[in-house]
C-alpha cells in the first residue's frame, strides 16, 4: 500500500475527528498507486493515521475510513459500517423512507443512499467509493432481507456536478433490473409521487421530514381549537413538489398556495394534492422572487408564510450575494404575514452558517419593522445526522416565528 505522509503541523481536520485531508497538507506520496485507491496515512513523524481513498483530481486529496491502522478495507468492513447505519437510523426516525447513508456522517465518505419504500436510489461523488458502490447496494439487500424487506429496485444519480472535481463523469441509471422509477411514499400521513429518475437530488428532499411536520402540528393545533386566531391562509414559496404546502393543508389551513418557478414541479404537486385528496390548496408557476413584492403591492396578507429556498450560496464566493438573496425573501415574506401570524424559514446552504443566517434574519426584520418571536429552530432530520468535526454535515436551518407588529 503506498503511504502518504503529512506537512508538520498539518492535518488539524484529521487530528479533530474529520475525515479529509486537503492537497496542501501532505509532504509526500511514496509506492505506487492509481487514483482511488487505498493509502496509509502517516504525520510527518511516521505515526500511523489510518487508511484512505487517494485522488489526485481532488482538493480533498484522501478521504479517511479508518483510523485503525491494522483494519482491512474488505466487504465485511462497510458490512459493519452499513448494519450500524441502519440500526442508527431504526432508533430515530419512521425509515420507511429516509436517507440509509449520510457520507461522512456515516463513516462512509463519498457516498449518499436514500430509501424510499422498496427502492434505493445511490449518489456516489468520490472515485474511491465508487468502486465499492455496488457491493455496497449488495450488502445494503442482504441487511434489509433480515428485516424482511425486500428491495425492488435500485438507481444511481450520481449525476452531480461535484463529480467532475474527483475526475469523474456525471452518471445515472439502473444498478440492477429496470423498474418502474415512480415511486408512491407516505411520510407524516402525505402521500407523494417520487420521481427517483428525474426528481431533484435523489427524487426528493427527506432532510425535512419533521419540518414539514412541525408546520402540520402547527397549523392542526390553531385550526383544532376553532380560535379566530387559527391558521387560515398560507403560502408556501419554493414549494418543489409541494410537501410543505400538503402538510399545511391536511393540517387544515382553509386554502393554501404553493408557488414555484418550475412547471414541472407545479405538475408534480397538483398530483400529489389529488392522491391526497386535498382541495384546499393549489399551486402557480412563478418566480418567488418577483412574487412576493407583487403580492404586497396588491396588499395580500397570510397567516403561514413558509420560505424554502434552493442554496443561494453553492460555494463560499456566494455568500455575499446569498445574504442579499435571503436577506430580501425573508424582508418581503414578513411584510405578508398579518400581525400575530406565523413565518417558516430555512437554509440548506452550509456555507450560510447559522450565525449568519440569524444575522440575516434579523436584518430582514429591521427592513420589514417587525419584531419575530422564535417558536422553534430546528435542523435537518436525523437521519441526515450532523457530525461535529464534519462541519459540511450541518447545513440546514429551519425557524418558525410568531411576527409581532414593531409598537
Amino acid at each position: 500500500m503506498a503511504e502518504v505522509r503529512l506537512k508538520k503541523h498539518e492535518g488539524r481536520l484529521l487530528k479533530s475527528g474529520g475525515a479529509w485531508i486537503f492537497d496542501n497538507e501532505i509532504a509526500e506520496v511514496t509506492g505506487a498507486h492509481s487514483n482511488g485507491d487505498l493509502v496509509e496515512v502517516r504525520d510527518f513523524d511516521g505515526y500511523q493515521l489510518g487508511t484512505g481513498f487517494i485522488n489526485h483530481n481532488s482538493k480533498i486529496r484522501v478521504r479517511m475510513l479508518t483510523r485503525n491502522p491494522e483494519e482491512q478495507i474488505n466487504a465485511a468492513f462497510f458490512r459493519r459500517k452499513l448494519q450500524a447505519a441502519w440500526d442508527y437510523r431504526k432508533a430515530v426516525v419512521d425509515t420507511s423512507s429516509c436517507r440509509l447513508v449520510f457520507g461522512e456522517a456515516d463513516f462512509i465518505p463519498g457516498i449518499t443512499i436514500d430509501k424510499y419504500e422498496d427502492v434505493l436510489v445511490v449518489q456516489s461523488l468520490a472515485l474511491g467509493i465508487d468502486r465499492w458502490k455496488e457491493v455496497i447496494v449488495d450488502l445494503l439487500k442482504e441487511i434489509f432481507l433480515e428485516d424482511g424487506i425486500r428491495i425492488r429496485g435500485v438507481y444511481e444519480r450520481s449525476d452531480a456536478k461535484e463529480r467532475e472535481k474527483e475526475g469523474l463523469e456525471r452518471k445515472k441509471g439502473f444498478i440492477g433490473e429496470p423498474f418502474d422509477t415512480e415511486v408512491e411514499i407516505v411520510e407524516n400521513g402525505v402521500h407523494y409521487h417520487v420521481d427517483v429518475k428525474d426528481g431533484q437530488k435523489t427524487g426528493f428532499f427527506l432532510d425535512q421530514k419533521y419540518n414539514r411536520l412541525a408546520i402540520q402540528q402547527l397549523v392542526r393545533g390553531h385550526n383544532s381549537r376553532g380560535l379566530d386566531t387559527g391558521i387560515h391562509e398560507v403560502l408556501d414559496c419554493f414549494t418543489h413538489t409541494g410537501s410543505f404546502a400538503l402538510n399545511a393543508a391536511l393540517g387544515g389551513a382553509d386554502h393554501v398556495t404553493g408557488v414555484d418557478a418550475s412547471e414541472t414541479a407545479s405538475a408534480m404537486a397538483r398530483r400529489n394534492a389529488e392522491l391526497n385528496g386535498l382541495s384546499n390548496v393549489e399551486f402557480l408557476t412563478a418566480d418567488v422572487l418577483d412574487l412576493l413584492p407583487a403580492l404586497r403591492e396588491e396588499g395580500k396578507q397570510y397567516d403561514l408564510v413558509i420560505l424554502d429556498p434552493p442554496a443561494f450560496a453553492k460555494a463560499r464566493s456566494n455568500v455575499k450575494n446569498a445574504m442579499r438573496g435571503y436577506t430580501a425573501i425573508n424582508r418581503d415574506g414578513m411584510k405578508l404575514v398579518k400581525p400575530g401570524g406565523y413565518l417558516a424559514t430555512c437554509s440548506c446552504s452550509h456555507f450560510m452558517t447559522p450565525d449568519l443566517f440569524e444575522k440575516m434574519l434579523h436584518d430582514a426584520a429591521r427592513a420589514a419593522h417587525v419584531r419575530v418571536r422564535q417558536i422553534e429552530a430546528r435542523a435537518q432530520a436525523p437521519d441526515h445526522p450532523i457530525l461535529w468535526t464534519a462541519a459540511e454535515s450541518y447545513y440546514l436551518k429551519f425557524y418558525i416565528f410568531q411576527i409581532c407588529e414593531e409598537r
